[in-house]
């Protein structure tokens, strides 16, 4: 909902796992062969973590590739599995497909070999797989998120300790998420620079991470105003959730919005033209969610005004931009586990 750019800085998140799934279905076989329902193809490899996931073909099973390898140094015994993927967490949107694939991949491996880590472990170890398979030094709030979401609940994440405090959602807050129609992927967006010009920022303050800055520290650092900026922002938010105040938390998200466009520079000009068409229709606020440099915004609103809102922003959108939008509604849901297989 809000934290965005914060999780590498060790700073606060405000997420929440969505009602959309990756699912695996799985059973023992001596290597790790996974097939995709939605492209038809497969990946296969070692099952002792031995393949060097960035050579993993195709494109996907890089990380299958990185999450063997992962959990192989968490100790898990070389149990392959013969499994399906699909999924309908949409790719390419900042909805986190990515940490659902590893997350889900990594949940049947583990059942297969009776291996058991903490949620903080699998989530660290499917982090490392993002950034095994990928090159992109990405943060854990999606990771988390995925193994650890509760129905109904928003995640207030520290994301230098870990420590997770779940904040409950109210009944009259309908949350919209719009895609712009245009697709990013981390590894090609200047997501990564982001990060690198984070860290070099930090070590000139003297500090371990932007998480330790004050305002004065980076008054004139733009970067470093959007990180102490959001990080207040996040913990802001939560308060407004407890409080039942949308009307607070619609104005965070738009700060957000500005912030991410303006000093960290990551929005695009259809994702400014989203959410002020969010905002027209009717929404409390909104902002770019995910990396940035396209995929979605979301929005904050009355509950009972989600679909009208949906129906005048994505009219308004396309007609100003061309591009073809689409929309859903998600709810709060618990994180990833283990499903009853299916009766004979």
């Amino acid at each position: 909902m809000i934290g965005e750019h914060t999780d590498y800085n060790e700073g606060l998140v405000l997420p929440f796992a969505v009602d959309r799934s990756c699912i695996v279905a799985a059973r023992a076989a001596e290597t790790v062969r996974v097939r995709s329902l939605d492209s038809g193809d497969e990946v296969e490899v070692p099952a002792d973590g031995s393949a060097d996931p960035a050579a993993v073909r195709p494109a996907w099973g890089r990380y299958v590739g990185g999450v063997v390898r992962e959990l192989a140094a968490l100790g898990r015994a070389p149990v392959g599995i013969d499994a399906m993927v699909g999924s309908d967490v949409p790719i390419g949107a900042g909805l986190s497909s990515s940490a659902a694939l590893e997350v889900a991949v990594a949940t049947a491996l583990c059942d297969a070999a009776g291996l058991q880590p903490a949620p903080n472990e699998l989530a660290e170890a499917c982090r490392r797989a993002e950034e095994a398979a990928t090159g992109v030094p990405c943060g854990i709030m999606d990771q988390l998120t995925s193994v650890c979401g509760e129905e109904e609940h928003a995640l207030l994440v520290d994301c230098r300790s870990l420590e997770i405090l779940p904040v409950a959602l109210p009944p009259a807050l309908g949350v919209l998420v719009v895609h712009s129609g245009t697709s990013r992927a981390l590894e090609a967006s200047g997501y990564a620079d982001r990060r690198r010009e984070c860290e070099q920022l930090a070590r000139r303050l003297g500090l371990r991470a932007l998480r330790d800055a004050t305002w004065d520290d980076v008054a004139d650092e733009p970067l470093g105003r959007h990180v102490v900026g959001e990080n207040a922002r996040v913990l802001e938010a939560a308060r407004a959730l407890g409080d039942g105040d949308l009307e607070r938390l619609g104005r965070l998200l738009s700060e957000s919005h500005a912030s991410l466009r303006d000093d960290f520079r990551i929005s695009t000009p259809e994702l400014d033209a989203l959410v002020d068409e969010l905002e027209g229709a009717g929404a409390l606020g909104a902002r770019l969610m995910g990396g940035g440099f396209g995929g979605c915004a979301v929005a904050v609103c009355d509950a009972t005004r989600t679909d009208e809102i949906a129906r005048i922003a994505t009219v308004a959108y396309a007609a100003r931009t061309g591009r073809q939008p689409w929309s859903l509604r998600p709810r709060a849901v618990s994180g990833a586990g283990l499903l009853d297989p299916p009766q004979p």
